[in-house]
C-alpha cells in the first residue's frame, strides 16, 4: 500500500533515499530544491522548523517523518512528533547529540574499549600546543564541526590552523593518530534493542588518486565492502554496535534508526573505529541503498512500533554491487555553470544531486562550486560496475570538473 512519507534534509544522501522510497510511496521533502521536485512535492519549510513541519503531517495525513540531517536532528523534532502520536524514524536528541559530537563519541569508545585512534581532546590552545610537541606525523586534527577532520603533516601548520579554531572559545579540538589502511563504513538499523547489518561500503576520503590530498566527505564508494570478513562483520556488530546500544538502552535512551561506524581496516586486518553516523553518508547512499531488496518503509516502521525483532531476521540485499563517483566543481568564477550529458547517462546510471545545484530560467541544470553529484552503478560485481560508470561520466561536462579516476582501481 502506497504511503505518504516526509523526508527532511535534502542533500546528496536525503536525495538518494527519496529517490528509492518513491518507487513505491508519495514523497514529501523539505527543505525545497529543484532536483528533487522531479518525483517528489517539496516545502518551503526548514528543517528545525518543527512547529510547521508538524503542523504539514497533521494536515496532511504523512504516515511517516524521516529526519535525514544533523539540523533537523538536533532540533528535538522526535521527542515533538512521538508527542503528537506521528511515526518517527529518527535517534532521539540526546543520542543524535552523541553522534554529531565528536569528543564525547571518542570518549564512549574509549569508556566501552572500542578500538579506536590514540587521541587527546582540549578546550585551552597551550595544552593542546604541549600535547603536540610529543605528537607523531602524521595525525588528524579535528573540531565538533561537520568535516573538519584535516591530515596534518607540520606541526607550525597545525598551530596555525589553532589560532584560527580558538577564536571560537566554544570549540574543542580532538588530536587523532592517523591510521594507514582502508576507510568503510558499516551500517545497522535497529530500534534501540536489536540491531541488524544493512549495508557496508569502503569509502575513498582523500580527494586526490592514489588517496593523496586532505581528507573529505567521500569522494566514491564501493557496496558491498569486498575487504571486510564475516568475522570482521562479527566484531562490528558485537564489539561496537551492541555495546553502544547497550550502553544507551541503560541510561534510558534506547538509539532507534540508522546507526552506523565509520572505521579503518589495517594491512593487518584489524578493525579501528573512528566515529558513527545517524544517516547514510552521501558519497555512498546510492550504492547502500540500491543494493537493498527489502521496503525501506515496512523496516522502519516495525522499529518504530517495536515489531523489528519479531519479524526481521536479516534484511535483504542484492548479489549485486554498487561503485559510485563524486563530482564535483573547482571553478569559483563562473557564474553560469550548465551540466551536460546527463540525458546521455545509460539507463543503468543513477544520479544524485546536492542541494546547491539549481535551475536556470533555460530549465538547465548549474553547477555550483564545491559538490555537485553523486553518479552511481550497479552489476553483477564490483569491476563491472566501476567499468560502467567510468565508460559515462566522461559524458558529463561542466566546467571546473573534478572527480577520483581511480574509484574501485587495482583493489579487487
Amino acid at each position: 500500500m502506497k504511503k505518504k512519507i516526509l523526508i527532511i534534509g535534502n542533500g546528496a544522501n536525503a536525495y538518494a533515499l527519496a529517490k528509492k522510497l518513491s518507487e513505491q510511496h508519495e514523497i514529501f521533502i523539505a527543505p525545497s530544491s529543484d532536483t528533487l521536485k522531479e518525483f517528489a512535492t517539496c516545502l518551503d519549510i526548514r528543517e528545525d522548523n518543527i512547529t510547521e513541519l508538524l503542523e504539514f503531517v497533521l494536515e496532511n495525513g504523512i504516515d511517516m517523518t524521516i529526519p535525514f540531517s544533523a539540523a533537523s536532528m538536533n532540533s528535538d523534532i522526535v521527542s515533538v512528533f512521538t508527542s503528537n502520536r506521528q511515526q518517527i524514524f529518527s535517534p532521539s536528541l540526546n543520542n543524535a547529540k552523541l553522534v554529531f559530537n565528536k569528543a564525547q563519541t571518542k570518549k564512549l569508545f574509549y569508556k566501552l574499549r572500542i578500538p579506536t585512534p590514540k587521541f587527546g581532546i582540549f578546550e585551552k590552545q597551550n595544552v593542546v600546543n604541549d600535547y603536540l610537541k610529543n605528537q607523531k606525523i602524521p595525525f588528524v586534527l579535528k573540531t565538533n564541526a561537520s568535516n573538519s577532520a584535516v591530515i596534518q603533516t607540520s606541526i607550525l601548520t597545525a598551530k596555525n590552523i589553532l589560532d584560527s579554531i580558538y577564536i571560537d572559545k566554544n570549540n574543542k579540538v580532538i588530536i587523532e593518530d592517523y591510521i594507514y589502511g582502508t576507510p568503510f563504513t558499516f551500517y545497522s538499523v535497529t530500534d534501540g534493542y536489536k540491531a541488524l547489518p544493512i549495508g557496508s561500503s569502503i569509502i575513498y576520503r582523500h580527494s586526490l588518486e592514489g588517496d593523496g590530498g586532505q581528507l573529505t566527505s567521500g569522494m566514491g564508494a564501493v557496496c558491498p565492502n569486498y575487504k571486510i570478513s564475516y568475522e570482521q562483520e562479527n566484531f562490528i556488530m558485537n564489539d561496537v554496535i551492541y555495546p553502544i546500544m547497550q550502553y544507551l538502552e541503560s541510561g534510558d535512551s534506547p538509539y532507534m534508526g540508522i546507526l552506523g561506524v565509520n572505521g579503518i581496516i589495517t594491512d593487518e586486518g584489524s578493525i579501528i573505529i573512528l566515529g558513527l553516523n545517524s544517516f547514510f553518508q552521501d558519497c555512498d547512499a546510492q550504492t547502500v541503498l540500491s543494493l537493498i531488496d527489502d521496503d525501506l518503509y515496512n523496516i522502519f516502521e516495525a522499529c518504530i512500533i517495536g515489531s523489528f525483532s519479531d519479524e526481521y531476521e536479516i534484511i535483504k540485499t542484492s548479489d549485486n554491487s554498487s561503485v559510485s563517483i563524486v563530482l564535483t566543481c573547482k571553478n569559483k568564477d563562473v557564474k553560469s555553470n550548465v551540466i551536460s550529458g546527463l540525458d546521455k547517462l545509460d539507463d543503468s546510471i543513477s544520479v544524485s544531486y546536492f542541494p546547491n545545484v539549481s535551475k536556470n530560467k533555460y530549465l538547465e541544470y548549474e553547477a555550483p562550486s564545491g559538490q555537485v553529484l553523486v553518479l552511481s552503478s550497479i552489476a553483477s560485481s564490483a569491476a563491472k560496475s566501476r567499468d560502467i560508470l567510468y565508460s559515462n561520466v566522461n559524458l558529463v561536462k561542466y566546467s571546473g570538473m573534478h572527480y577520483r579516476r581511480d574509484i574501485c582501481e587495482c583493489k579487487l
